[in-house]
């Protein structure tokens, strides 16, 4: 109960708006975020069915049946394992009410009709989206080189001379360790804390 009426003093309509971080506690997405991981809201769109809630580790999209219903569906989108894409910004027109923001994120597609009057925030949203796909890019690249100098070191260790067993189990704890780190830590990225406050004003 205290949640719709927090909706209706934020003046919603089927068009969202940008939620001011004042007013972050008053959203369902709230209730859903790991903030004993340190998960935090950096940016949030809510109109009276959707909430598109962007963490620094996720996006979660709480999806209203209707706006006058109070199902909901929680999906959440982790950053490390969903690649954001195809970002953009479509302009409203002169008696358009509203301006849409396009993206990607994993095989969902979305277009958010927000107000147009919030142009300047959805700029910012924009950037951070625009950067982190770029630093998945990056860390896609990265995995991929990983797994091509394993098929090297692999090789290598082939063409070496009669390996022992205990030999040949080191090397297999050592590739594998080496793997793992550099495939699911230092190229994996989870947190995008840093991004969304270097673009992202107010």
């Amino acid at each position: 109960m205290f949640k719709k009426l927090a909706a209706e003093a934020l003046g919603l309509s089927d068009i969202g708006v940008i939620v001011n971080r004042a007013d972050y506690d008053k959203v369902d997405a709230d209730d859903y975020l790991f903030h004993e991981d340190g998960e935090q809201i950096v940016f949030l769109i809510k109109s009276k069915k959707d909430e598109y809630c962007f963490t620094n580790l996720a996006l979660i999209h709480v999806d209203g049946d209707s706006a006058v219903s109070s199902k909901r569906k929680i999906v959440r989108y982790e950053y490390a394992r969903h690649r954001i894409g195809y970002v953009g910004i479509e302009t409203a027109g002169t008696m358009d009410m509203d301006i849409e923001l396009k993206f990607s994120i994993g095989d969902q597609h979305f277009s958010i009709d927000i107000r147009k009057d919030f142009i300047e925030a959805l700029k910012d949203i924009y950037k951070a989206l625009t950067r982190i796909s770029s630093l998945q890019h990056q860390d896609e690249v990265a995995r991929h080189n990983a797994m091509q100098t394993l098929g090297a070191v692999s090789n290598m260790f082939r063409a070496s001379q009669n390996p022992t067993p205990e030999q040949v189990n080191a090397t297999f704890d050592a590739v594998l360790s080496n793997l793992n780190e550099t495939v699911l830590v230092r190229h994996t990225r989870r947190d995008f804390a840093d991004v969304f406050e270097r673009y992202i004003r107010g």
